[in-house]
């Protein structure tokens, strides 16, 4: 085991009695949340030691796999085709404003150069380099925001929870070390990433394994807030917004939906910024036999969607354990791409449309310009419930007219023919 480093700076603040009410956001995170807010559409990577087995990022639970036999594969991770200024520049590519990255998932292994573990990507690999350095200094470097993911969950160590999750079960809440250890660690690796790796948002995940403990989760936030003001605090618990969080996270629904059946009681936030995560196939970490990708047209649609609902998309890729992204994944972001930067106007810096989604599609508003994104339409004619007046109508990249006519009911479009294509945008003029 390295030798701990001295972080003064979180000694300093885990002596304080944390007796914080009631959350403040600073200046500069309210600034942060507005910028979060506008960016719409985000990059997620699931990359870790369960990329090697090429099984999705569950393997270790859902393979009941011993995690001394598991840690043994960290011998063999090589990821030599891993190449951070590629990698951030396919992001940007396609229109992509900020990456989240894994930094630490439910297997416990750090995917940087931690101080609180051997079990991280430059200890434990024949590879030996800090890829999440490598990323930070990449996405600053070409102007996107940079978030990590942690998991409050760690199925590996012997002072975390035993869960049915970390194959450790147990009707006693008694392990080694308590809670006490566990929390100390985490909060060393998180104060470790804010001052060393330039963080704007970190993303937790996991505290749904046990749902009966006490996480001591605002303590940890009002750390994080000390330590770095502005950075923003996401979690993926599957609840309400807790005290203390700067975005709401919502898994593979809209907000307001419990379609995928995570979001239950979930109810949406009418002050924090909004996101969704979802995967661009079928799993979050890299699993071989996983060639279901959803289609551009699909990936498009569903980020519009979200826009309209004010909310971002952060859509994940799992790279390979070889270091490359996808090649499936590079051709879906080409092209998502090609469309943002001829109607990404329509989409970043907007907030919720007037109307809400519709069988035909949704809207989202900038200003005075409301921006109908037409999927679907059966008829030359489109009846939009507006109480706001309509100046102009124009098909969006255009100076192409669109005839529209008023009455106390609304506006209604009027095409010479039925709109088609991914998403046919007409832009209204209001007052």
């Amino acid at each position: 085991m390295k030798k701990l480093i001295s972080l003064a700076l979180l000694l300093a603040i885990s002596a304080t009695s944390f007796a914080q009410k009631s959350y403040q956001p600073s200046e500069g995170n309210l600034k942060a949340r507005q910028e979060f807010a506008d960016s719409k559409f985000g990059i997620f990577l699931h990359w870790g030691l369960y990329s090697m087995f090429a099984q999705g990022e569950w393997y270790l639970s859902k393979g009941k796999l011993s995690h001394q036999e598991y840690k043994k594969a960290a011998d063999a991770f090589y990821p030599h085709r891993f190449d951070a200024k590629a990698w951030v520049k396919a992001f940007k590519d396609a229109g992509a404003k900020y990456i989240c990255f894994t930094s630490r998932h439910h297997d416990g292994f750090s995917m940087w150069n931690t101080a609180y573990s051997d079990y991280d990507i430059v200890d434990a690999t024949p590879y030996g380099k800090d890829v999440l350095k490598a990323l930070s200094k990449e996405c600053k470097k070409q102007g996107l925001a940079f978030h990590l993911y942690y998991s409050h969950a760690d199925w590996g160590r012997s002072d975390y929870f035993p869960s049915k999750s970390s194959n450790k079960v147990t009707d006693k809440d008694k392990f080694e070390g308590g809670y006490e250890s566990y929390f100390k660690f985490m909060n060393n690796q998180l104060t470790e990433l804010l001052t060393k790796y330039d963080v704007d948002a970190l993303w937790f995940d996991g505290m749904w394994d046990r749902r009966s403990v006490n996480w001591r989760i605002q303590e940890q936030y009002e750390l994080i807030h000390a330590v770095k003001p502005e950075c923003l605090i996401g979690n993926n618990h599957h609840l309400p917004a807790i005290e203390g969080e700067d975005f709401q996270i919502f898994e593979r629904d809209l907000p307001g939906e419990n379609k995928a059946g995570f979001s239950k009681g979930q109810t949406v936030s009418d002050r924090l910024p909004l996101e969704t995560c979802q995967t661009m196939n079928g799993m979050w970490g890299y699993k071989v036999a996983d060639q279901n990708y959803k289609s551009t047209e699909y990936l498009i649609r569903y980020l519009v969607s979200i826009s309209g609902k004010g909310a971002n998309l952060l859509l994940n890729i799992g790279p390979q354990p070889n270091g490359e992204l996808p090649a499936t994944a590079l051709a879906r972001l080409k092209e998502m791409g090609e469309w943002l930067r001829a109607n990404g106007e329509t989409v970043y810096g907007t907030t919720a449309g007037d109307i809400p989604a519709q069988e035909w599609g949704v809207t989202t508003r900038k200003g005075n310009r409301l921006f109908v994104h037409i999927f679907d339409l059966k008829a030359k004619e489109l009846q939009l419930p507006l109480s706001c007046k309509v100046t102009k109508a124009l098909v969006y990249g255009s100076k192409s007219k669109v005839k529209f006519s008023q009455n106390a009911t609304g506006t209604t479009l009027h095409f010479d023919e039925v709109p088609s294509g991914i998403d046919y945008i007409v832009e209204l003029v209001t007052k």
